[in-house]
């Protein structure tokens, strides 16, 4: 299939629900979306399967704090300059851009890039929702080398990183992207096609439209949302406090919901680090990463992204389960509570959650 005009708007809503808080604004990435399909034409949306075991998929995403964001926009030369030092490096152009994570405006802007670029966008990413940190891909589960870093920013500067390991791609990346000013354009973990079989997610680019499309015309968006994503209600109510600064590239904070109506009496307060992290009533965890936790406003069902709360707003709060992948023990190791600093042991949400 290709993705059109008429696509943009369904996978940015379930981007933006995939984001759990963070990966950038997805009007940002919706607007360049839509201009680039009008400008280059549709974007092929390809499986692994159609590609040649030797094509170089190129996972590209935004990196930096998504307060920074709404203010610096990527500019179109971006892609373009990362996707000369690929082939510059590799001695091949690339065959396919992909999501390094689905989540938020990362996973709805790899459509304008791929169009800029007359390149597929492959039907996968990274993480299967958003995280903060570089290491933070499902290629580094895998086990595969983390051995470059490409970025670019809105100055017209390609920094190409050798980092020994994942940890240090993070700290290599993080300092180059607080010299840009907190916001810049990343591929990391170029590999084949071949390479990519089992290292990465696949579907996600789909399971993104199908939430979209899943509250359009809905009598009920909330309930319709909640059964595609098998997702539990951990409380609906007010927005009361909300604590955030932008640091070292990261939005820190937290985030405060007193609950209404049959929630009356409850108080659910939300960790964030870009995503909304763990979830918290009453001294008791109801949820916690890697599971998806994502705030929706009450009545239509659109996710809130963490630089977008605001003291008074009604809102959801939903969780469900991760992919399998980041139950593993590597993956628990990446992206688990003890990756963000808390004295937690990961409990599935599904044992945490009773509605």
């Amino acid at each position: 299939m290709n993705i059109d005009v008429n696509d943009i708007p369904a996978l940015a809503r379930g981007c933006a629900v995939l984001g759990t808080g963070g990966g950038g604004d997805v009007r940002t990435g919706s607007l360049a979306a839509m201009r680039a399909i009008r400008e280059y034409g549709e974007v092929p949306l390809v499986k692994l399967a159609d590609l040649a075991e030797d094509a170089l998929v190129v996972p590209l995403s935004g990196i930096g704090a998504p307060t920074v964001s709404h203010e610096m926009i990527h500019g179109e030369d971006e892609p373009a300059r990362i996707a000369e030092e690929v082939e510059r490096i590799f001695g091949r152009p690339p065959a396919a851009i992909m999501s390094s994570e689905i989540g938020g405006s990362n996973g709805v802007a790899p459509v304008a890039w791929a169009a800029q670029l007359g390149l597929p966008l492959l039907d996968a990413d990274g993480m299967g929702r958003a995280f903060p940190e570089v290491q933070m891909v499902s290629m580094y589960v895998a086990g595969l080398p983390a051995d470059l870093v490409i970025m670019s920013d809105v100055a017209g500067n390609v920094v190409t990183i050798r980092p020994v390991d994942g940890l240090w791609s993070e700290r290599l990346a993080r300092a180059v992207c607080v010299a840009a000013g907190s916001h810049a354009l990343m591929a990391d973990y170029v590999l084949t096609a071949a390479r990519a079989g089992g290292a990465v997610i696949e579907g996600t680019v789909t399971r993104a439209l199908e939430i979209g499309r899943s509250t359009e015309g809905a009598a009920d968006p909330l309930a319709a949302l909640r059964e595609r994503l098998g997702a539990s209600r951990l409380v609906t109510g007010k927005l009361t406090d909300v604590e955030r600064r932008t640091t070292g590239g990261f939005v820190r904070g937290t985030a405060v919901i007193e609950g209404t109506g049959d929630d009356r009496g409850r108080r659910l307060s939300l960790e964030l680090q870009n995503e909304n992290l763990v979830a918290v009533e009453d001294g008791r965890v109801r949820a916690m990463v890697p599971d998806l936790i994502t705030v929706v406003d009450t009545e239509t069902a659109a996710a809130v992204q963490t630089e977008s709360l605001r003291y008074g707003q009604r809102v959801t709060v939903l969780a469900w389960p991760c992919d399998p992948l980041w139950r593993t023990r590597k993956g628990l190791e990446t992206a688990g509570p003890r990756a963000f600093g808390y004295d937690l042991d990961y409990v599935p949400v599904e044992e945490l959650t009773h509605d």
